[in-house]
């Protein structure tokens, strides 16, 4: 009863803010509910003219509790934007011909059981033909020349006919188990069908036979994962280029680039003496060159990604990023191929950069607000999409010289006209060693300097990631700014795009330097006069979550702390789809001293702190159980704690109501902990 009476009275003044801050002129804040109101803008691509640009766009019904994607057709100078595929119909993958006149993607219509690649004339209105007939479905659609190449995970050992009676048979069995004889079994939110293997595939344009044209070659692409960016084929459709295990090894695999003529017998594994991972091969407009990405360091993923060129007359490659401290990332050739477009993690923001094939410094194209998802015409028309923490992602057109951004998109404008979003900064402060740590601050709508105000500091996941002026559907500053609290993300030691060493430095101590660097930014706020120091939360998700269970166990100066699928026991997240130190470090039964020295569960001896604790059954990536485990050693030490339990989600919360859901619980808990408004 106790209980229920706090929360009572911490709600009355939770509704007092928000009335508050709507103001005379009824605007309101970005809540949860309004994120779910926001039309979501995916990747573009631009017609080789330069006139027409396409882009899926989702929107979600919060009573039906799911989405639909429409592709939206744009002008590329803003005189056209409507949808262009049909209602109640998902499409995706939009591609261009190489000439201009049509567009195929992939949707499931009438009887298709899987998606199929259907063709659209942009000539006038008509409707769409599909051109394959693909029972095991396919993705990452590429057209180039007369065909649509395509990926699908096939049955390498079955005809089309064979593996749609497998599929049947599968469907209608009555046995849910799986088996598995090797790694890998899983990869985030879905399970591996052994007897499956991704490959690539090409069809005439018009429909024809299906021509395979890696499983010919004795190499699949990767078992977890496989698209777009797996491979690239020649213009004139002489090779293909695409990434495999060149171990064949699901424990520990090592990705190269691969090389093959279309219609071969065998492929050349053009990247033998890299032993780190290699990807996204790319073919340049002229086809006198193959790119593609590659690291150094052996099990490790944040590790910075060069562009490696390779002469396909002479084979001679050379690495033209080598002396750039940034990861290369986001590429689309310049249709001259004098070099790259990239939109690229910078310290905190996404940039787009030319990086030129001559080895020169690369250049800086766009300044504040971040950049993503590029696309570039044969006339040079540079698009993407825009977004910050106050808005969405939205299309654009990209000046390429002065980065000037010319919207062509007013999606989500209305909306986003009606919503006071607060505002926001950067700063820097003092981390561990005297390094500058930089740091985003999201301030509430009304925000009021002579007022004291709680403090919600957030730590983001990866832990080689980076939280950049970006808009979080799922996680969401403003929106957890809109209930009363100062937000603010930091990026502490590991975080991508402040260089190698910075990335690195906490390898394979992931505790020290990301904790100073979050006790340093609670002590940064504890010396703003606008900050009440005796109402602070924290919490994050995925490496988030392991922090915030850390700080379970150490001194800090937070009231409460919500924990959203915790790395918690490093021992028993060998049950997931990758160990996070046993490819560079070494397994525990190997190095025992790392994990027990790493590991939040070492700690719980002192553990002392409420906590909020959610995670999804789903998520195969950090299996449920660490939460579970976790949620045991609170109650058993009687530390105040509520655990949440998704059954239908994954790493993230992905459905609307859910989100709903998250968001109200998670600001219920700090509201009995940290009383949100200014004072």
């Amino acid at each position: 009863m106790k209980r229920l009476l706090l929360s009572l009275l911490f709600l009355l003044p939770i509704l007092a803010f928000a009335q508050e801050d709507n103001g005379d002129d009824e605007r309101k804040v970005l809540s949860a509910e309004v994120l779910w109101e926001l039309d979501r803008i995916g990747s573009p691509v631009i017609s080789p003219g330069g006139d027409w640009i396409v882009a899926p766009v989702t929107d979600y019904d919060v009573e039906e509790d799911k989405g639909e994607t429409r592709l939206w057709l744009f002008a590329a100078d803003g005189s056209v934007e409507r949808p262009l595929t049909v209602e109640g119909q998902d499409a995706s993958s939009p591609v261009f011909s190489p000439d201009g006149d049509r567009l195929a993607f992939v949707a499931k219509r009438g009887d298709d059981d899987a998606g199929q690649i259907y063709v659209l004339s942009m000539d006038g209105p008509g409707e769409a033909e599909r051109v394959s007939d693909v029972p095991t479905g396919l993705s990452g659609l590429k057209w180039v020349g007369e065909h649509i190449y395509f990926v699908s995970s096939v049955y390498p050992d079955m005809n089309w006919d064979e593996m749609e009676e497998k599929l049947e048979e599968e469907k209608e069995s009555k046995v849910s188990a799986h088996q598995w004889n090797a790694l890998p079994y899983s990869s985030w939110d879905h399970w591996i069908d052994e007897e499956r293997q991704n490959h690539v595939f090409r069809i005439p344009a018009d429909g024809g036979d299906v021509e395979p044209l890696t499983q010919p070659l004795d190499r699949q692409l990767s078992r977890s994962g496989a698209g777009a960016g797996s491979y690239d084929i020649h213009p004139e459709e002489t090779h293909i280029a695409f990434v495999a295990d060149r171990k064949r090894d699901g424990v520990d695999p090592d990705y190269d680039v691969f090389l093959a003529e279309i219609g071969g017998e065998s492929a050349d594994n053009i990247t033998a003496d890299s032993e780190a991972n290699d990807s996204t091969p790319m073919f340049s407009p002229d086809g006198e060159t193959l790119a593609y990405l590659q690291q150094d360091i052996v099990g490790f993923y944040g590790d910075t990604q060069d562009i490696v060129l390779v002469d396909l007359d002479t084979g001679e490659q050379r690495n033209i990023t080598a002396s750039w401290d940034r990861s290369a990332s986001g590429l689309v050739w310049a249709p001259d191929a004098s070099g790259f477009y990239g939109s690229i993690d910078d310290a905190g923001t996404v940039r787009v950069f030319f990086i030129d094939v001559q080895g020169r410094q690369p250049r800086a194209i766009t300044a504040e607000t971040s950049y993503g998802d590029l696309a570039v015409a044969d006339d040079g028309t540079l698009v993407g999409t825009n977004q910050s923490f106050l808005y969405p992602p939205r299309l654009v057109r990209i000046d390429a010289d002065n980065g000037e951004a010319a919207r062509l998109s007013t999606i989500n404008k209305e909306l986003l006209d009606s919503v006071d979003a607060g505002s926001y900064e950067s700063v820097t402060y003092t981390g561990h060693d005297g390094a500058d740590i930089q740091m985003w601050v999201n301030y509430p709508p009304g925000f009021d300097d002579s007022k004291e105000y709680p403090l919600f500091l957030l730590i983001h996941g990866g832990p080689h990631g980076s939280i950049n002026d970006t808009f979080h559907f799922r996680w969401n500053a403003q929106t957890f700014a809109s209930w009363g609290y100062v937000t603010a993300w930091h990026n502490f030691h590991g975080s991508s795009g402040f260089g190698q060493d910075f990335v690195d430095y906490i390898n394979p101590d992931w505790i020290t330097a990301p904790y100073n660097d979050t006790i340093a930014a609670a002590e940064w706020f504890e010396d703003q006069e606008w900050i009440d120091d005796d109402r602070m939360v924290a919490g994050g998700g995925s490496y988030g979550g392991y922090l915030s269970s850390i700080l379970l166990g150490k001194d800090h100066p937070f009231n409460a702390l919500m924990i959203h699928a915790p790395v918690y026991n490093m021992y028993s997240q060998m049950a997931a789809d990758f160990a996070v130190h046993a490819n560079r470090f070494g397994n525990f039964w190997e190095v025992p001293e790392i994990y027990q020295e790493i590991s939040p569960h070492y700690y719980a001896e002192d553990f002392d702190t409420p906590a909020l604790i959610i995670h999804g059954q789903q998520d195969l990536r950090v299996p449920v159980g660490q939460a579970f485990e976790l949620f045991r050693t609170l109650q058993s030490k009687d530390i105040e704690s509520r655990l949440i339990y998704f059954p239908d989600e994954n790493h993230w919360v992905l459905k609307p109501n859910n989100s709903l859901y998250w968001y109200e619980e998670v600001r219920e808990w700090f509201a009995g902990f940290a009383e949100p408004g200014g004072r």
